[in-house]
């Protein structure tokens, strides 16, 4: 009973933390809308004159091509015994909407060498105590539950079926990504840590899109974060902020016009 009341004290500490941080404010962990109103949001830029037709599918990486990002989250908090909270606060502090710098920017931008960041951000977690967890491999443990989204993937074969271009763009926590299989999925991959860029400066959008050899108004953008999905529509792109894999695609057929569903069947 004591382990159970436990989890459920956790998991509620999870919950507040996660409705608290714009940056994970998307989450299954937040409060849920009704279920009529449970899809997709749509994001469209500015557009001055005929807009071309939509050519491309960009997808973020953690959160849309992997289980959620606050499931892996709150995995992670447990195993290491960090407090919600004060993960929380410390997200808030480095990567809500409007902090001009940040450790966690350095990390994305590929400004600050992954150790370093662990080390850092091993000691802003420790408690009252002193206890904390160990930054040898933080980043990698964080990861780690991370697992793929098939129906994803299968949305991005049925893209290029229909004769989409296709494009990652993710920002990078220093974690190893499973590139097996990207020559076939991506015509441009685009991460962050590797460029010096990051979402949602518009200039990582706008060099996916050259990358693509498009206009960005040629460009369906689809993140869990809401902030870059906002961001890739203040330069023209079509926004879509992905809750579910099931909304997402209702939005991606609304948009293009050809159908996804066949790729939710696909988890080759």
């Amino acid at each position: 009973m004591h382990s159970t009341t436990h989890r459920c004290r956790h998991f509620r500490r999870v919950r507040r933390f996660v409705t608290a941080c714009p940056a994970f404010r998307h989450t299954p962990l937040a409060p849920r809308r009704p279920p009529e109103r449970v899809r997709a949001a749509r994001y469209r830029g500015r557009v001055t004159g005929d807009r071309q037709p939509l050519a491309a599918l960009v997808v973020d990486y953690g959160g849309v091509l992997t289980t959620p990002l606050a499931d892996t989250m709150a995995a992670w908090l447990r195993a290491e015994r960090v407090s919600a909270e004060l993960f929380g606060e410390l997200m808030r502090e480095w990567l809500a909407d409007g902090v001009a710098a940040s450790p966690a920017h350095d990390l994305e931008t590929g400004r600050i060498a992954v150790a370093d960041f662990e080390r850092l951000l091993a000691e802003r977690l420790r408690d009252r105590t002193g206890a904390g967890p160990l930054a040898d491999g933080l980043l990698a443990r964080m990861f780690a539950g991370f697992r793929a989204a098939p129906g994803m993937f299968g949305v991005l074969r049925e893209a290029r079926n229909h004769g989409l271009h296709t494009a990652l763009l993710s920002n990078s926590w220093g974690a190893e990504y499973d590139r097996d299989g990207w020559d076939e999925l991506f015509d441009a991959v685009v991460i962050s840590g590797e460029i010096g860029l990051r979402k949602p400066e518009p200039e990582i959008y706008l060099l996916t899109a050259r990358q693509l050899g498009l206009a960005p108004e040629q460009c369906v953008f689809v993140d869990d974060l809401a902030i870059n999905v906002r961001g890739a529509a203040k330069i023209g792109m079509v926004g879509v902020h992905h809750t579910s894999v099931e909304s997402t695609v209702e939005e991606l057929e609304a948009l293009f016009g050809v159908p996804f569903a066949p790729g939710l069947r696909d988890v080759g």
